[in-house]
């Protein structure tokens, strides 16, 4: 028995053949840093921690995606050359989706978003869209549009969410509340569209206890897909000064108590079944992590590839006996 439900899960859903996102990078900006709501943006960001090399905003929109397809066949053609096989891709047919992902990827005049999402999909193989955004840039023209497009193309709308708690999302300036979350992804769900949610797992001032509690609310929500991620300290961001100076005060006085806890990849773990057992057991959770670029990442640095922290979960639900939704309490997403 699979002790979480993966992403596989839910593509096999709505494909019946491979697909693989390509991430693009439009030049978006974010009403957090352009002065709409704030400057700076949020504590923790730095968008060049997941900028593919193939990303580049010199770059139209089907040329990213052209470059895109190009890096992935080669890898396919790399790993199907290990296999010793022959064909290209093995005889399987690939297609893409694309990946709107680098800030806010629907903040800007309607028709030039329209033009944008357009131009993805008109490039060969592309068959639909994920669109990584903040739940208080969606308008409802825009929301009526997704919907009237997924008609002949896929499109999930994934949010920025990061916590439940109020306290959390002012103390990293995200310009939003919990309540603004969960009306973005109610309205989304309304229109048929699937909906996915990005939580940072271990912010600032949260406990593990309170982490693992977190599931009750997302369990309300109408949503489709999880993204999590552990609290990574990048350079370049306010997040890493505050780090910096928290440090060097402890260091100074024995008695302060930073609020930053950074967990081992073993205590991650942990961490991450125990939001596990309590999510309801529908839930599709697409990664457990988020690894910066090393240059950029301050702490924690685990020297772990993605598959290796999936088997430490792995490990940690057998351990337990446990799997996804073991305490699940029945909770599930109900009209507002």
């Amino acid at each position: 028995m699979a002790h979480y439900t993966p992403l596989s899960a839910f593509l096999s859903r709505h494909f019946d053949h491979k697909v693989q996102k390509i991430s693009v990078n439009a030049g978006f900006t974010c009403p957090n840093r352009d002065g709409t709501l704030g400057r700076g943006g949020c504590t923790y960001c730095n968008n060049q921690t997941f900028n593919p090399d193939y990303c580049a905003t010199s770059e139209s929109v089907r040329e990213q995606l052209e470059r895109g397809k190009t890096f992935f066949r080669r890898a396919q053609q790399k790993r199907a050359a290990k296999r010793g096989q022959t064909e290209t891709v093995s005889g399987v047919e690939m297609k893409y989706l694309a990946y709107f992902q680098a800030y806010t990827n629907t903040y800007g005049e309607l028709t030039r978003l329209m033009q944008l999402y357009e131009e993805a999909l008109a490039v060969p193989d592309v068959v639909g869209l994920v669109i990584g955004t903040r739940p208080d840039c969606v308008s409802e023209e825009l929301l009526d549009y997704f919907a009237q497009l997924q008609q002949r193309a896929f499109v999930l709308i994934e949010y920025g969410v990061e916590s439940t708690s109020d306290a959390s999302l002012r103390r990293i300036n995200r310009g939003h509340d919990f309540a603004t979350a969960a009306d973005a992804i109610w309205r989304t769900a309304a229109r048929g569209l699937p909906v996915g949610a990005h939580f940072i797992l271990g912010l600032p001032g949260e406990s593990a206890d309170f982490t693992a509690a977190q599931a009750a609310d997302i369990n309300r929500l109408p949503l489709d897909t999880l993204k999590l991620h552990q609290l990574q300290i990048v350079r370049g961001t306010a997040m890493a000064r505050e780090f910096v100076e928290q440090q060097e005060k402890a260091a100074a006085d024995p008695s302060f108590r930073s609020d930053f806890h950074l967990y081992s990849a073993e205590a991650y773990a942990a961490l991450v079944v125990d939001l596990l057992e309590r999510l309801r057991p529908d839930l599709v959770v697409e990664r457990f992590t988020s690894f910066s670029p090393k240059a950029l990442l301050l702490a924690p640095d685990w020297g772990l590839k993605n598959h290796e922290f999936t088997t430490l979960v792995e490990r940690e639900f057998v351990r337990r006996g446990t799997h996804q939704g073991s305490l699940w309490d029945g909770t599930t997403p109900s009209s507002r």
